[in-house]
Protein backbone atom coordinates (compact mmCIF):
# COMPACT_ATOMS: atom_id res chain seq x y z
CA UNK A 1 0.00 0.00 0.00
CA UNK A 2 1.89 3.46 -1.27
CA UNK A 3 1.03 6.72 0.90
CA UNK A 4 0.39 10.33 -0.62
CA UNK A 5 1.94 13.22 1.65
CA UNK A 6 0.30 16.57 1.87
CA UNK A 7 2.40 19.42 3.63
CA UNK A 8 0.53 23.13 3.91
CA UNK A 9 2.19 25.70 5.34
CA UNK A 10 4.96 23.88 7.26
CA UNK A 11 6.99 26.78 9.33
CA UNK A 12 9.93 25.11 11.58
CA UNK A 13 11.88 27.58 13.57
CA UNK A 14 14.99 27.35 15.63
CA UNK A 15 15.59 29.80 19.12
CA UNK A 16 13.18 32.52 20.29
CA UNK A 17 12.39 35.86 19.98
CA UNK A 18 14.77 38.03 18.31
CA UNK A 19 17.45 35.40 18.32
CA UNK A 20 14.66 32.90 16.29
CA UNK A 21 15.87 31.65 12.75
CA UNK A 22 12.97 30.59 10.79
CA UNK A 23 14.66 26.92 8.57
CA UNK A 24 11.74 26.53 6.93
CA UNK A 25 9.19 29.35 5.92
CA UNK A 26 5.21 28.53 4.91
CA UNK A 27 6.24 25.87 2.16
CA UNK A 28 3.34 23.79 1.04
CA UNK A 29 3.10 20.63 -1.83
CA UNK A 30 1.75 17.22 -2.26
CA UNK A 31 2.93 13.83 -3.27
CA UNK A 32 0.35 11.69 -5.26
CA UNK A 33 0.78 7.99 -3.35
CA UNK A 34 3.50 5.93 -5.60
CA UNK A 35 5.60 9.01 -7.25
CA UNK A 36 8.91 10.90 -5.91
CA UNK A 37 8.95 14.51 -5.18
CA UNK A 38 12.35 16.19 -5.23
CA UNK A 39 13.38 19.22 -2.93
CA UNK A 40 17.01 20.74 -4.09
CA UNK A 41 18.59 23.78 -3.12
CA UNK A 42 21.98 24.59 -1.98
CA UNK A 43 23.32 23.70 1.46
CA UNK A 44 20.93 25.67 4.38
CA UNK A 45 18.01 25.97 2.56
CA UNK A 46 16.17 24.24 5.33
CA UNK A 47 15.78 21.33 2.65
CA UNK A 48 16.91 18.58 5.01
CA UNK A 49 15.16 20.39 8.26
CA UNK A 50 11.58 19.94 5.96
CA UNK A 51 11.89 16.40 5.41
CA UNK A 52 13.27 15.83 9.14
CA UNK A 53 10.57 17.79 10.26
CA UNK A 54 8.18 14.72 7.95
CA UNK A 55 10.14 12.37 9.54
CA UNK A 56 9.41 13.29 13.15
CA UNK A 57 12.73 14.37 14.06
CA UNK A 58 12.03 17.68 14.46
CA UNK A 59 9.93 18.79 17.26
CA UNK A 60 9.40 22.52 16.88
CA UNK A 61 6.95 23.19 13.57
CA UNK A 62 3.68 24.38 12.67
CA UNK A 63 1.29 23.57 9.79
CA UNK A 64 -0.07 20.42 8.21
CA UNK A 65 1.79 17.29 7.62
CA UNK A 66 -0.83 14.17 5.97
CA UNK A 67 -0.36 11.47 4.78
CA UNK A 68 -3.13 9.69 3.45
CA UNK A 69 -5.29 12.46 4.92
CA UNK A 70 -3.84 11.31 8.48
CA UNK A 71 -2.50 14.14 10.61
CA UNK A 72 0.54 13.62 12.26
CA UNK A 73 2.04 15.55 14.89
CA UNK A 74 5.10 15.94 16.07
CA UNK A 75 4.92 13.12 18.68
CA UNK A 76 4.34 10.20 16.65
CA UNK A 77 2.92 6.54 17.31
CA UNK A 78 4.98 3.59 16.89
CA UNK A 79 3.15 2.70 13.68
CA UNK A 80 3.32 5.89 12.26
CA UNK A 81 7.08 5.62 12.91
CA UNK A 82 7.45 2.96 11.16
CA UNK A 83 5.24 3.95 7.96
CA UNK A 84 7.76 6.39 7.24
CA UNK A 85 11.66 5.64 7.49
CA UNK A 86 14.61 7.41 6.46
CA UNK A 87 17.54 6.82 4.17
CA UNK A 88 20.74 9.39 5.33
CA UNK A 89 23.72 10.94 3.42
CA UNK A 90 26.60 8.57 4.93
CA UNK A 91 26.11 5.14 5.07
CA UNK A 92 29.04 4.84 7.36
CA UNK A 93 28.05 6.76 9.60
CA UNK A 94 24.38 5.88 10.15
CA UNK A 95 25.01 2.32 10.70
CA UNK A 96 26.54 0.90 14.50
CA UNK A 97 30.38 0.23 13.89
CA UNK A 98 30.16 -2.92 15.79
CA UNK A 99 26.81 -4.12 14.60
CA UNK A 100 26.85 -7.02 12.29
CA UNK A 101 24.33 -6.37 8.99
CA UNK A 102 21.99 -8.89 10.83
CA UNK A 103 21.97 -7.19 14.25
CA UNK A 104 21.46 -3.72 12.35
CA UNK A 105 18.11 -5.61 10.88
CA UNK A 106 17.24 -7.00 13.91
CA UNK A 107 16.70 -3.97 15.99
CA UNK A 108 13.58 -2.43 14.48
CA UNK A 109 12.26 -5.52 14.44
CA UNK A 110 12.29 -5.90 17.85
CA UNK A 111 11.47 -2.43 18.45
CA UNK A 112 8.27 -2.95 16.59
CA UNK A 113 7.47 -6.15 17.96
CA UNK A 114 7.77 -7.69 14.49
CA UNK A 115 7.51 -11.71 13.49
CA UNK A 116 9.14 -13.82 11.31
CA UNK A 117 12.63 -12.06 11.74
CA UNK A 118 15.24 -14.39 9.86
CA UNK A 119 12.69 -14.66 6.68
CA UNK A 120 12.72 -10.56 7.22
CA UNK A 121 15.63 -10.08 6.89
CA UNK A 122 16.65 -12.29 4.23
CA UNK A 123 14.38 -11.17 2.39
CA UNK A 124 15.05 -7.31 2.27
CA UNK A 125 18.98 -8.43 1.86
CA UNK A 126 17.87 -9.61 -1.49
CA UNK A 127 15.43 -6.99 -2.02
CA UNK A 128 18.45 -4.56 -2.28
CA UNK A 129 21.00 -7.31 -4.03
CA UNK A 130 23.43 -8.33 -1.35
CA UNK A 131 24.79 -11.77 -0.80
CA UNK A 132 23.40 -13.45 1.94
CA UNK A 133 26.73 -14.32 3.54
CA UNK A 134 26.68 -10.29 4.74
CA UNK A 135 24.18 -10.41 7.24
CA UNK A 136 27.65 -11.48 8.97
CA UNK A 137 29.79 -8.76 8.17
CA UNK A 138 30.31 -5.64 9.61
CA UNK A 139 29.99 -1.82 8.34
CA UNK A 140 34.06 -1.62 8.02
CA UNK A 141 33.87 -4.81 5.93
CA UNK A 142 31.73 -3.38 3.23
CA UNK A 143 32.66 -0.48 0.64
CA UNK A 144 30.56 2.71 0.64
CA UNK A 145 27.93 1.43 -2.13
CA UNK A 146 27.39 -2.06 -0.11
CA UNK A 147 26.45 0.26 3.19
CA UNK A 148 24.22 2.46 1.46
CA UNK A 149 22.27 -0.97 0.45
CA UNK A 150 22.17 -1.99 4.18
CA UNK A 151 21.08 0.88 5.21
CA UNK A 152 18.18 1.03 2.40
CA UNK A 153 17.78 -2.63 3.67
CA UNK A 154 16.99 -1.40 7.40
CA UNK A 155 14.47 1.37 6.35
CA UNK A 156 12.51 -0.95 3.76
CA UNK A 157 12.56 -3.83 6.83
CA UNK A 158 9.27 -2.54 8.74
CA UNK A 159 7.47 -2.35 4.93
CA UNK A 160 7.58 1.52 4.94
CA UNK A 161 4.83 3.58 2.35
CA UNK A 162 7.08 6.82 2.55
CA UNK A 163 11.00 6.74 1.94
CA UNK A 164 12.74 10.10 3.05
CA UNK A 165 15.90 9.97 1.18
CA UNK A 166 18.25 12.59 2.10
CA UNK A 167 21.48 13.07 -0.39
CA UNK A 168 21.28 9.22 -0.62
CA UNK A 169 24.47 8.92 -2.54
CA UNK A 170 26.41 12.64 -1.90
CA UNK A 171 28.91 10.36 -0.23
CA UNK A 172 29.88 7.19 -2.79
CA UNK A 173 31.81 7.28 -5.35
CA UNK A 174 30.60 8.19 -8.94
CA UNK A 175 30.33 4.91 -10.00
CA UNK A 176 28.37 3.75 -7.06
CA UNK A 177 25.80 6.78 -7.32
CA UNK A 178 24.22 5.12 -10.56
CA UNK A 179 23.65 1.78 -9.08
CA UNK A 180 22.27 3.15 -5.81
CA UNK A 181 19.80 5.29 -7.94
CA UNK A 182 19.00 2.57 -9.90
CA UNK A 183 18.09 0.33 -7.14
CA UNK A 184 16.08 2.89 -5.36
CA UNK A 185 13.63 3.19 -8.45
CA UNK A 186 14.17 -0.80 -9.05
CA UNK A 187 12.48 -0.59 -5.57
CA UNK A 188 9.91 2.33 -5.66
CA UNK A 189 8.70 0.51 -9.15
CA UNK A 190 8.52 -2.99 -7.62
CA UNK A 191 7.03 -1.95 -4.24
CA UNK A 192 4.76 1.08 -5.29
CA UNK A 193 6.85 2.71 -2.94
CA UNK A 194 6.60 6.75 -2.31
CA UNK A 195 9.47 8.78 -2.65
CA UNK A 196 10.66 12.44 -0.58
CA UNK A 197 14.61 13.42 -2.24
CA UNK A 198 16.67 15.78 -1.09
CA UNK A 199 19.64 16.73 -3.16
CA UNK A 200 21.84 19.54 -4.38
CA UNK A 201 22.30 18.19 -7.36
CA UNK A 202 19.69 18.60 -10.24
CA UNK A 203 20.51 15.71 -12.38
CA UNK A 204 20.09 13.03 -9.28
CA UNK A 205 16.74 15.09 -9.20
CA UNK A 206 15.87 14.62 -12.56
CA UNK A 207 16.54 11.24 -12.46
CA UNK A 208 14.60 10.48 -10.07
CA UNK A 209 11.44 12.49 -9.33
CA UNK A 210 8.51 13.59 -11.52
CA UNK A 211 8.26 17.24 -9.29
CA UNK A 212 10.85 19.12 -8.21
CA UNK A 213 10.29 21.68 -5.34
CA UNK A 214 13.32 24.51 -5.53
CA UNK A 215 14.23 25.96 -1.96
CA UNK A 216 15.93 28.75 -0.98
CA UNK A 217 16.69 30.57 2.39
CA UNK A 218 14.14 28.47 3.71
CA UNK A 219 11.20 29.02 0.91
CA UNK A 220 10.01 27.40 -2.23
CA UNK A 221 11.44 29.82 -5.22
CA UNK A 222 9.49 27.23 -7.71
CA UNK A 223 7.77 24.14 -8.39
CA UNK A 224 7.85 22.38 -11.74
CA UNK A 225 8.61 19.39 -13.13
CA UNK A 226 11.10 17.35 -14.36
CA UNK A 227 10.01 17.81 -18.05
CA UNK A 228 10.75 21.42 -17.92
CA UNK A 229 13.50 20.85 -15.54
CA UNK A 230 15.54 18.61 -18.34
CA UNK A 231 13.97 21.33 -20.88
CA UNK A 232 15.91 24.52 -19.69
CA UNK A 233 12.13 26.29 -19.83
CA UNK A 234 11.99 26.43 -15.81
CA UNK A 235 10.87 30.11 -14.80
CA UNK A 236 13.08 31.53 -11.78
CA UNK A 237 16.84 32.63 -11.98
CA UNK A 238 17.78 31.45 -8.92
CA UNK A 239 16.31 27.57 -10.50
CA UNK A 240 18.06 28.44 -13.48
CA UNK A 241 21.71 29.15 -12.05
CA UNK A 242 21.16 25.50 -10.20
CA UNK A 243 20.45 23.62 -13.34
CA UNK A 244 23.20 25.03 -15.11
CA UNK A 245 25.70 25.17 -12.69
CA UNK A 246 24.41 20.48 -12.51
Amino acid sequence: MTASVSVRDLVVTFGQHAGAFRAVDGISFDIPAGSAFGLVGESGCGKSTAMGTIAGRVGNWTGKITIDGTPLSPKRTLAQRAQVQMVFQDPYGSLHPRHTVERTLLEPLEIHGLGDRDKRIADVIDQVGLPQRFRYRYPHQLSGGQRQRVAIARALILSPRLLLLDEPTSALDVSVQAEILNLLKALQRDQGLTYLLVSHDMAVIAHMCSDIAVMREGRFVEVTDRDRLIAGTVENDYTKLLRDGA
